[in-house]
């Protein structure tokens, strides 16, 4: 009986695996690989996309192309080509010519025996018509003496679906190859050659004939899964596959020795391996196992308890997780499970080190040993191995944890951590001190805002329109990158006076079908990215369609790009860019001083641009609930982190702008570093207070907050007044406000002259003010390009946050000039 055809079992008396894996593949997936259980070859239908390629170019070639560097041609055509002097537009017009490629049958009526390319005739038929009756095709066939014959059988190689057509039992193509390895004495065992002999190589088929049934099933309900994945397969990948697991005799492919393996085969092995392991896996099956795998839960990757010691402890731990898990939702649930078990191995090894018992022993374990815990984690922070973030999460997760298993009842007799004292627990005083805010402080200097934007066209150099289009969506909407890759095709809309809205779904918070508001700049960029994935996919309906379809394993136009995918392109041109040079101070012989230093490439990411966008708002004097709502933070202490500025940002701002200080006589103030680092920054914020073109050291007038002036606000005559460079664009307006009115009072006349004395201003102020302008100006315009870049940047940044109150309305700061045609 020849092993290639033999039918698997799939009934109760077979193997259950085989079963089990045989009824999991749909009827309708075999149909369509033209699935017959006693012929075992698979066809992948050319009309499918996941199983095609381009047809080849050249005429009369049946294969495909799968490559871009190809051309679109094959493999074969392709090398040919390259041996050739020919163009490629004559090269693909010739008809391709050569071996013979699957099963003919002999051209004499009813003769079950395959023809030969040369003359379509099999190799008997065709020695009576040359040898014993010399006679043309024609006449052959018109003989009546010339009568069909019998198959001679299936060849005897167990992968090949052919008939045999020698007395050997193989098929001509077999027959050739056992002859040539017969001569060259390199044939060996001819049985074993046989079994591991792949199959004739034919476009679209791949043989599975020859291997166990198992084996079979597997690759069957592999193939489905990956399918259903959305992944490409191409036929020589599945025929090595199938290839591979014959020559190395195996009885399933989890026995494939993956190191023999070319790399993408042994990808292409894997990709089957990790469906098959994940066969009949549920929540109940994993819970018992050390390392978990996430795909029962909905989740990439494993979760891998193998860290936590103590018997007790990790039973726990998986109790928690099993509790845990369903009720993550986010791209972010994965990590913060696997945080969580990382702080719980951190704990558990804490408890080995401090205990001889090595924490094992539960009934004895108390406060004591939380102390430890606490001190070994402070320990490891002060010499620098953990983060004071890590020290706070590790601390924060535990407790929660140990508190959530007694909640599950897990203490109670008969369960795993029965036993356990009251006082093995951590307090909330325990939890050290959350470290500086995450967000906030994370935006990126205008500077280097700037050098991107005007950079963006490299970016789409390297990587694709597409995700340029997605980066500068992350500008422009300050979105998190995720929820931008995620966008679906539908995704502007327009309110009823037309002004244009993204809808969006802010995954972190389980919060769909968002709005927010963007220029039409931005919502052009939306547009166009919508031609492109239409163009791409044109017949997926549009409710299911990305705004930026996945590269791979997307058929259909369904699955969304992923945001390690832009990340990565973003990182590359990130790297290639020139230094981001961004005005720093630094200490030069016990000197403060401002110059250009290269800004760290490792703070600029996609998420950064969130900051930046949330920053820039605030700074620009958006209300803290509008800024709430732009950003769409349930909190609104999430909201108020950006509207406190760094004190490091705000001293360097100010020291800037003080050496740029001067009476009301336009005397410049010089003043020392170090006075100015001890007393300046304390003497701004009570020895002084701000009126509207400088500060007042007026005793009564600062204890009044600024209301309570003796000379009626009449700054530029009073000794206690002080303005400096970021005021400059209140005295211009002073000073133009001065001359309107006093022309304006010139020719009104319908006033007494005491009263037109009163109001009209004096020239001697107006000459003050005129004398503090122009010092100002003249001191700027002495600085370099560089310090005068500096102190701008130095007055944008003390102007945002400048606030004086004297019952005037209060204007809303500009934003700065990074893209302002796309700047809400």
């Amino acid at each position: 009986m020849n092993l290639a055809l033999a039918t698997p079992q799939h009934g109760a008396g077979g193997d259950t695996v085989t079963a089990g894996l045989m009824g999991a593949v749909q009827p309708e997936f075999l149909q369509l690989l033209s699935w017959d259980p006693h012929v075992r070859v698979v066809l992948l239908p050319r009309s499918h996309p996941q199983f095609s390629g381009e047809d080849c170019l050249v005429a009369g070639c049946d294969k495909m192309s799968y490559f871009a560097h190809q051309k679109g041609m094959c493999t074969g055509c392709t090398e040919r080509w390259k041996k050739s002097d020919l163009p490629f537009d004559e090269f693909v017009t010739i008809r391709r010519s050569g071996r013979m490629v699957g099963f003919s049958p002999c051209q004499v009526a009813h003769c079950e025996r395959p023809g030969r390319r040369a003359t379509l005739l099999c190799s008997s038929h065709d020695y009576q018509r040359r040898k014993v009756y010399g006679l043309t095709l024609e006449d052959f066939l018109a003989h009546p003496e010339v009568q069909p014959l019998p198959a001679l059988g299936p060849c005897q190689v167990a992968a090949c679906d052919r008939q045999g057509e020698t007395g050997s039992g193989y098929c001509l193509p077999h027959a050739d190859q056992c002859r040539d390895l017969r001569q060259a004495g390199a044939l060996g065992d001819e049985d074993l050659w046989r079994l591991t002999t792949p199959a004739i190589a034919e476009s679209r088929k791949a043989s599975l004939r020859g291997l166990p049934d198992q084996v079979v099933a597997e690759i069957l309900y592999g193939l489905q899964e990956r399918i259903a994945q959305g992944l490409l397969h191409k036929d020589y990948l599945l025929r090595n596959l199938s290839n591979n697991a014959r020559v190395q005799q195996i009885t399933s492919l989890d026995e494939l020795d993956l190191d023999v393996l070319t790399r993408t085969d042994r990808t292409q092995a894997r990709g089957f391996l990790k469906h098959i392991r994940r066969f009949g896996l549920s929540p109940e099956t994993e819970r018992h196992k050390d390392v978990w795998d996430a795909s029962v839960f909905g989740l990439g990757g494993t979760f891998s308890f193998t860290g936590i010691t103590q018997p007790w402890l990790r039973e726990g731990a998986k109790a928690w997780a099993l509790d845990d898990i369903p009720r993550r939702r986010g791209k972010s649930a994965k990590t913060t499970v696997q945080r969580t078990l990382k702080s719980l191995s951190r704990f558990s090894t804490s408890l080995h080190l401090s205990r001889d018992d090595h924490g094992v022993d539960l009934p004895v374990l108390g406060r004591v040993d939380i102390t430890a815990f606490l001190g070994r984690l402070g320990f490891l922070h002060e010499r620098g191995d953990i983060s004071g973030c890590t020290q706070y999460m590790t601390v924060r997760d535990t407790r929660r944890v140990l508190t959530r298993l007694r909640t599950l009842g897990l203490t109670k007799p008969g369960q795993p951590l029965h036993g356990l004292a009251d006082d093995f627990a951590l307090r909330q005083e325990d939890i050290p001190d959350d470290p500086e805010d995450s967000e906030a402080g994370r935006d990126l200097p205008a500077e280097v805002m700037r050098q991107l934007c005007a950079n963006l066209d490299s970016l789409e150099t390297i990587s694709s329109t597409g995700v340029r289009t997605a980066i500068e969506l992350i500008i422009d909407t300050g979105r998190r990158p995720n929820e931008i890759c995620k966008l679906p095709w539908h995704c502007l809309d327009r309110e009823s006076d037309g002004s244009p809205v993204l809808v969006y779904d802010n995954t972190k918070n389980l919060r769909h079908a968002r709005r927010l508001p963007i220029p039409g700049a931005t919502a052009a960029l939306i547009v166009k990215q919508q031609e492109r994935a239409r163009a791409r996919f044109p017949d997926t309906p549009a409710d299911k369609l990305k705004l930026f379809p996945a590269t791979l394993a997307n058929p259909h136009g369904t699955k969304a790009t992923t945001y390690e995918l832009v990340s990565a392109r973003h990182r590359a041109w990130v790297k290639g860019l020139p230094d981001f040079l961004v005005p720093t101070v630094i200490v030069e012989d016990g000197n403060r001083v401002t110059t250009m230093l290269p800004f760290d490439r490792n703070k600029i990411y996609p998420y950064a641009y969130r900051h930046t966008y949330a920053q820039r708002h605030a700074d620009a004097g958006v209300p803290q609930d509008v800024l709430q709502s732009l950003m769409d933070h349930r909190e609104a202490s999430t909201t108020q982190r950006y509207y406190r500025v760094g004190e490091k940002r705000r001293r360097e701002a100010v020291e800037r702008v003080t050496t740029m200080q001067f009476d009301r006589h336009g005397t410049r103030v010089w003043r020392q570093a170090k006075t100015l680092l001890d007393s300046e920054h304390a003497r701004r914020a009570i020895g002084s207070v701000q009126v509207p073109y400088g500060t007042c050291t007026e005793p009564s007038n600062v204890a009044a907050g600024g209301h309570d002036c003796p000379v009626r606000f009449r700054c530029v005559g009073c000794g206690h007044f002080r303005t400096d460079v970021s005021y400059l664009p209140d005295l211009e307006a002073y000073l133009a406000d001065l001359l309107r009115n006093r022309e304006r009072l010139a020719a009104f006349a319908n006033a007494d002259p005491w009263a037109k004395a009163e109001a009209t201003p004096s020239d001697d102020e107006i000459a003050r003010v005129r004398r503090l302008v122009q010092r100002v100006r003249q001191d700027l315009d002495d600085l370099t390009d560089e310090d005068r870049a500096q102190i701008r940047e130095a007055v944008a940044l003390v102007r945002r946050s400048r606030g004086v109150s004297l019952g005037m309305p209060r204007v809303r700061q500009p934003l700065p000039d990074l893209r302002p045609e796309r700047t809400v």
